[in-house]
């Protein structure tokens, strides 16, 4: 996948639910069908220093892609804020990057978000439709 497509109102659920997590990291997943996000998952940051990084719970991950596959849709991105910036990736989500999907990186205190395939780090386009 080149391009990630997310329409405003994907966007806005997105960014609700990270300046609601704010200062902590927010994480979530986008869920949908060829490549357009149809779906946003909050989902409960738990790592034991949430301000400084993500986890999701094991369990919601897979109840959520469950659900997903059950729905014809599958797991296109999963989310994350960086409270304070930047929308790059850290070290620590390169090291922590298990899924072959995009990460979102969300920079809050910019406004910037921008997609990698991590741990490649190669930028993934995101249109906004």
């Amino acid at each position: 996948m080149k391009v990630l497509r997310l329409s405003k109102d994907c966007l806005e659920q997105t960014l609700a639910h990270l300046r609601g997590a704010y200062p902590e990291e927010g994480v979530g997943l986008w869920l949908g069908r060829a490549g357009r996000v149809e779906r946003v998952l909050p989902l409960k940051n738990i790592h034991p220093t949430p301000w400084l990084r993500y986890r999701a719970e094991p369990q919601a991950v897979l109840r959520a892609l469950q659900g997903a596959e059950a729905e014809g849709m599958e797991l296109l991105a999963i989310y994350h804020s960086h409270p304070q910036g930047p929308a790059e990736p850290s070290s620590t989500d390169v090291a922590e990057a298990y899924w072959r999907v995009p990460y979102v990186i969300f920079d809050l205190k910019r406004g910037i978000y921008r997609a990698y395939r991590l741990p490649e780090g190669e930028e993934v386009g995101l249109e906004l439709l």
